[in-house]
């Protein structure tokens, strides 16, 4: 797929711009003349104010003093840079400028860590081999719903910028995900399959990453993990060019990180475009433009049984989210009787979300609160989430539904009963009839712009 600039998105020809793939679970897709349809402009109202939430610039990232330049060269005739990369990151750690600016094949794991004021300037394009019995093996092993990656970027006040490409190199993943169906809990990688991310940021303080293009992604296209002070302003695209669809290509995942900025990005793909993963605090995102997606989600929380998940104190703001599947989502898995559970039974809170000016088009959940995610909903009754849900606001949610849930544009379910929910300048269009809102153990309906409606049985 062809990239372009992402920073700022009112500049981008929307209509240029391909359509990704999505996938739903109830309803059958839409024929090919319905999904596509005419995209309206990318920033559809201007970021009037947004808290100051995180003290991450890009002109804050340098530790003060000359930089010594660190050139990276490309060995050519498909030859593996993976070690040359590591090499010069290794010996660049301190206090200088590493430049990717050439073609690269990566076929060895980038572990890039102990940085130190460092600047990566990322011209050319990083591509990683096809190579599935290496990659799964060789991976670097994240943990969290098996993950695992192909670049580890670590350490303290790093900076990368260049408009350069990571490549993941994915279509051979998804290819054999479709065939053979080897996904862990909740659609996750599996130990046996792995599906590197490209690139994860982990156990780093200040880092800021801009203008930077990743596209086919076997797995998430980008991961903070154990991260303070984040800032990140990409591009990111998974488009399948087989039968087989992509698979789990979220664009942002956060996942026990604090203080993370991400803003003005586009997004193209078929799963979250940011999803918030457990304990990530005082996160900031803005300007978004999402295509195809799973929409923006807080979780999915409450996975596995005996582990504490928070999210808290987020603020997303100025998101267009087109032919999605969700818009401004929360999914928390459903109680589980098994200590040892990993489909559910979870504790945690969810508090302090805001969801402001957000425009959907031809989404089919535009609103969602669901707390029984990937559970029977046999279980969910008797084994309800052990999450609480409470301080979550909508405000200027317009735009859309797609009709695939028939007439309901707002969809709260609450498994206990969810706290401080709010939402004022709700103006969301079903494609025929007047709009639905579904509203379950909502403590106080006063501070919703809607009448709401109990779910069928």
């Amino acid at each position: 797929m062809t990239t372009t600039t992402s920073r700022g998105i009112g500049h981008i020809n929307c209509e240029a711009m391909g359509r990704g793939r999505r996938s739903r679970r109830r309803q059958p897709r839409r024929a090919k003349s319905e999904s596509r349809q005419s995209l309206p402009p990318c920033s559809p109202q201007s970021l009037r104010s947004l808290p100051s939430l995180l003290p991450v610039s890009r002109n804050n990232t340098g530790g003060g003093g000359s930089r010594k330049t660190c050139e990276v060269p490309a060995k050519g005739a498909g030859q593996d840079d993976g070690p040359t990369i590591n090499s010069i990151f290794k010996k660049c750690a301190h206090n200088s400028k590493i430049v990717l600016d050439k073609y690269y094949v990566v076929d060895t794991l980038l572990k890039t860590v102990g940085l130190d004021n460092v600047e990566i300037e990322l011209s050319g394009t990083v591509q990683y081999t096809p190579d599935i019995a290496k990659w799964s093996p060789q991976s670097l092993y994240l943990v969290y719903q098996n993950a695992t990656t192909y670049w580890f970027l670590s350490g303290n006040n790093i900076h990368m910028y260049g408009g350069g490409t990571i490549d993941g190199n994915g279509q051979v993943w998804w290819d054999t995900l479709n065939n053979t169906h080897n996904a862990g809990t909740a659609g996750g990688s599996s130990t046996t399959f792995a599906r590197p991310i490209p690139l994860t940021v982990g156990n780093a303080t200040n880092v800021v990453i801009e203008n930077i293009h990743e596209i086919s992604s076997p797995f998430w296209n980008n991961v903070s993990q154990t991260v303070r002070h984040r800032g990140s302003y990409s591009r990111d695209g998974s488009m399948s060019y087989s039968s087989s669809p992509t698979a789990n290509s979220d664009g942002w995942d956060i996942y026990r990180s604090d203080h993370v900025t991400v803003r003005d990005s586009i997004v193209i793909n078929d799963d979250d475009c940011v999803s918030f993963k457990p304990n990530s605090t005082n996160i900031l995102v803005a300007n978004m433009w999402c295509n195809g997606s799973h929409g923006i989600s807080v979780g999915s929380l409450g996975q596995y049984a005996g582990e504490t998940d928070i999210v808290e104190n987020v603020y997303v703001s100025n998101i267009t989210m087109l032919n999605a599947q969700n818009g401004a989502r929360i999914k928390v898995f459903g109680g589980n009787p098994s200590p040892n559970s990993t489909v559910g039974g979870g504790s945690g809170h969810v508090r302090n979300v805001t969801f402001k000016d957000f425009y959907v088009k031809n989404v089919d959940n535009p609103i969602l609160i669901n707390q029984c995610y990937s559970t029977a909903a046999d279980v969910c009754a008797q084994y309800p989430s052990n999450l609480s849900i409470s301080d979550v606001h909508y405000i200027n949610v317009h735009g859309t539904s797609s009709g695939a849930e028939g007439t309901v544009v707002v969809d709260l379910e609450c498994s206990d009963q969810c706290e401080d929910i709010t939402a004022k300048r709700t103006n969301i269009s079903p494609p025929n009839g007047t709009a639905t809102y579904i509203c379950k153990n909502i403590v106080s309906t006063a501070q919703l712009d809607f009448n709401c409606t109990a779910p069928s049985a």
